[in-house]
């Protein structure tokens, strides 16, 4: 097996690039998912070791001497991050002579050619679910015999592999936990509406939606859900436990844990009988009785994109979803006492100041504990990519869809809706839910009975509102 190192690697400031991240920049408050994709990868390859650089503070110099005398990195990469990262490899390749260096991620998995032509120090790249692939290199297996890999060969010309077939058995897959004990720090990893410390995992990949700007299902993960047995994730959130007693809360990161209502209900069971408190992926549409077992073994808080308030632009978006379901599954929530995270994005297709209009009175009628609101951002690959460039509604100035500070742009813009207005509108929407009074009670109550919210929420604060200085200097 070759000495194996895989890499996250240093980028913006703050940045949240790693595979996990739903979108790949600076939050509003800074936080950062676990690198799951490039863990279980890692947790296949014997003697390697994941260098999570961003959430762990550690600069290129540090990554640079960490890597002296390995032979392989594997490097996640995103639209995002893709230049910056390019640099990251050629220093690599200076500091390190001789080692092989592959990029997986979204970005490589739709454009692998573009990709490998544009990053000179790179040997090759693995397409979509990448874990065996990486395995395999890791061997040191003859690159020409690999499935799923497009690659650099002796002469410089890029070569493209046939596909590696889909991951059918999950419970194969080891555990990602026996990583995260290895080489992460939990406490690192911070997400505003869950308890800290957590950890988040997958018990499943793919997903049944089809929405159109949703970036793993189309690139890496698929349509299809497949899934880990019940046994088999209680098994690793027991022994989640005993290596991290000091977790407050599991995430389960799957797209749509609630795709599969008899499963997710058997692994709420398990859970249930552990004392386990988690929290998932869900969407608008869980029925309540179903809402009642999981919230009786243990679920906290639901993730739930609700995207838009109007209900054509969900059928635009191909969301496959209902706003009359939405309110009576919120209300269903609130009722039994679930905490949601709302997910709200402005300048989707269709979008017009009448429609962030709605979606702000939607937002504030239907009452989410906590919302996110992040800007639509083509990722290639995606079905929303190619529209948005064939009309004209994303043009080169855009395509990184972040600033040069990793924040988040308006990238897609109409002939009647700017980029500055959709820019601007994400902070009116902040502003107009959050500062309600009911709103503001329901917050300060919260600190009022908790002096670790009370720590907690005055840190966010300040954390927001320098993340609305920095985006007024970007506009």
């Amino acid at each position: 097996m070759m000495k194996t190192l895989f890499l996250h690697p240093p980028s913006f400031d703050g940045f949240d690039g790693g595979a996990g991240s739903r979108y790949q920049a600076r939050r509003e408050i800074r936080s950062f998912w676990y690198p799951t994709w490039l863990a279980q990868p890692a947790a296949l390859v014997e003697g390697s070791r994941l260098i999570d650089a961003p959430p762990a503070g550690i600069g290129l110099d540090a990554v640079l001497k960490a890597a002296r005398g390995y032979e392989l990195c594997v490097m996640h990469t995103s639209t995002p991050s893709f230049a910056s990262d390019v640099k990251v490899a050629a220093a690599l390749k200076a500091a390190v002579p001789g080692i092989r260096i592959g990029f997986v991620g979204a970005k490589v998995a739709v454009q692998p050619a573009e990709s490998l032509a544009q990053a000179a120090p790179v040997d090759f790249v693995a397409r979509n679910e990448f874990d065996f692939t990486i395995k395999e290199v890791a061997e040191g297996r003859d690159l020409a015999a690999i499935d799923g890999i497009s690659w650099r060969n002796a002469a410089g010309a890029i070569v493209h592999n046939p596909d590696r077939a889909m991951l059918e058995d999950m419970d194969s897959l080891p555990f990602v936990t026996e990583v995260y004990k290895r080489d992460l720090r939990i406490e690192d990893y911070f997400i505003g509406y869950l308890m800290h410390p957590y950890v988040s995992l997958y018990t499943g990949r793919g997903c049944k939606s089809r929405c159109t700007f949703c970036l793993w299902p189309q690139t890496v993960g698929g349509h299809r859900y497949r899934v880990r047995s019940p046994g088999h994730v209680a098994e690793e959130i027991r022994l989640a436990k005993s290596y991290f007693p000091q977790v407050r809360e599991f995430f389960f990161d799957d797209d749509t844990f609630t795709d599969n209502l008899p499963r997710a209900e058997a692994i709420a069971r398990e859970l249930g009988r552990m004392g386990v408190v988690w929290s998932c992926n869900a969407k608008a549409n869980v029925p309540r009785e179903t809402l009642k077992v999981l919230r009786d073994n243990g679920l906290r808080l639901l993730l739930v994109g609700y995207e838009s308030g109007n209900q054509q632009i969900l059928h635009n978006i191909k969301k496959g979803m209902r706003i009359e379901v939405a309110k009576q599954f919120t209300k269903d929530c609130h009722e039994l006492g679930i905490k949601i995270h709302g997910t709200f994005i402005l300048g989707l297709p269709g979008e017009t100041r009448e429609t962030i209009e709605e979606t702000i009175r939607f937002a504030t009628e239907i009452n989410p504990h906590t919302i996110q609101v992040p800007l639509a951002a083509p990722y290639p690959g995606t079905f929303l990519y190619d529209p948005a460039v064939k009309n004209g509604w994303l043009d080169a100035a855009h395509a990184e869809l972040v600033d040069e500070h990793g924040i988040q742009i308006a990238p897609l813009h109409y002939p009647h809706l700017s980029h500055t207005e959709i820019f601007d509108n994400v902070e009116t929407f902040y502003k107009r839910f959050y500062f309600r009074a009911p709103k503001i009670a329901s917050i300060v109550g919260e600190m009022v009975r908790s002096p670790q919210m009370m720590k907690r929420r005055l840190r966010e604060g300040v954390e927001f509102f320098q993340f609305l200085r920095e985006r007024h200097k970007a506009a």
